[in-house]
């Protein structure tokens, strides 16, 4: 089974994660307001980004753990029980490392 589509999927992944979060450093780097009302929905805004900032680089492990897996040739095949992750499931969840009945177990 060749993974080929998938390796250019998380790649792509990757490239857009990384302009995404170098976005929310940004924003989170930008100057604060000095009144009060606005400075309280500023933090809120920045607890909102560094949670996105959280999940962002979550995402970004999970693929650079997949394209580990392309590299060394486990790609494709469950972590936990060792049997092959079915095409439509890869489809959806290309970074995966699991099978469908392990994630749901």
């Amino acid at each position: 089974m060749s993974h080929h589509k998938y390796k250019l999927t998380l790649l792509n992944r990757l490239r857009e994660l990384g302009v995404r979060l170098d976005e929310i450093e940004d924003a989170l780097e930008a100057p604060h307001s000095k009144d009060w009302e606005e400075a309280a929905v500023e933090r809120e805004d920045e607890e909102v980004l560094e949670r996105l900032g959280q999940s962002g680089q979550a995402e970004i492990a999970r693929i650079k753990s997949a394209l580990a897996r392309l590299a060394s040739g486990e790609y494709g095949y469950c972590a936990k029980c060792g049997d092959e992750i079915s095409e439509q499931r890869l489809e959806v969840i290309p970074d995966t490392p699991n099978c469908v009945k392990c994630a749901a177990g």
